[in-house]
């Protein structure tokens, strides 16, 4: 307990998923967590189930205006920011119309999908570098994929913007470091973790059951993973423990990109 003591946390995608698991975690290790979301009713309600040093604040992350709303609402009440987590983000497969594959995507929603991750991520790393300059020991840790860093055919956008991601957060290491700034940026790469975003591809009821079995019968440690499971990932992160640690990429993902899955056979 208290690995984030005294530290003023922004947590995007905060109502659901690795942002609510996130935000618990945070607020349990000392932390003051500021909720953010574009779905106010849950993202409050999640605010006010944890208590304590959390409140919520209204963020959609596409918009430039929202994050220099929310940065200098920030500053002004605690004067500095130690931790961001950029978590928000969207398949695409509910938000928009689609299709998604490279032969037929459809360049609105190819759009749609990278003003959320990518330009959210590229917004959220360009406040924080501003409000980060008064903490002594700051972390941007920003929400990649497996999807990263291998092809998904059927969720081309999706794909493109977290591999952008990864990319982005070493630019970003590289430049604090360049300037001397006490800031640390580094990306999580969750794959095969059950949250809400699978909910359009797993179905209900027995299907659902079928399909999760079906997928972690494909990973390595043969089941698939929890939120909290990322959460402790960027906790680390967050915290000073990690303060030699900047520009990696840490995979979150019961070992699917260990590359087992395509072992030889030993018969």
């Amino acid at each position: 307990m208290g690995r984030l003591k005294d530290k003023i946390v922004l947590v995007t995608g905060a109502a659901r998923g690795i942002g609510q698991a996130v935000s618990e975690l945070f607020c349990e290790e000392g932390a003051t967590v500021i909720l953010s979301d574009i779905n106010d009713e849950l993202g409050q309600k999640v605010a006010t189930d944890i208590g304590g040093k959390a409140e919520y604040h209204h963020l959609d992350v596409s918009s430039e205006k929202d994050w220099e709303e929310t940065s200098n609402y920030i500053l002004e009440k605690y004067g500095k920011l130690d931790v961001l987590i950029n978590n928000a983000g969207i398949t695409g497969f509910l938000e928009t119309s689609g299709p998604h594959d490279p032969e037929h995507l459809d360049i609105d929603s190819w759009n749609k999908v990278h003003s959320v991750n990518l330009d959210g991520v590229a917004f959220g790393c360009k406040e924080a570098i501003r409000l980060m300059k008064g903490s002594i020991s700051a972390s941007i840790v920003n929400l990649s994929s497996r999807s990263g860093m291998v092809g998904i055919p059927g969720a081309a956008a999706y794909a493109s913007s977290k591999a952008a991601i990864r990319n982005h957060t070493k630019t970003v290491a590289l430049y604090c470091a360049e300037k001397g700034y006490p800031i640390r940026c580094n990306s999580i790469h969750p794959g095969a973790i059950l949250t809400p975003i699978w909910d359009a591809m797993l179905g209900e009821g027995e299907v659902r059951k079928a399909a999760i079995k079906g997928i972690a019968k494909d990973v390595p440690l043969g089941t698939m993973g929890e939120a909290k499971d990322v959460a402790y990932a960027a906790l680390y992160l967050a915290s000073d423990e990690s303060k030699y640690v900047t520009g990696i990429e840490l995979n979150v993902d019961g070992g699917i990109l260990a590359g087992s899955a395509a072992a030889p056979s030993q018969e």
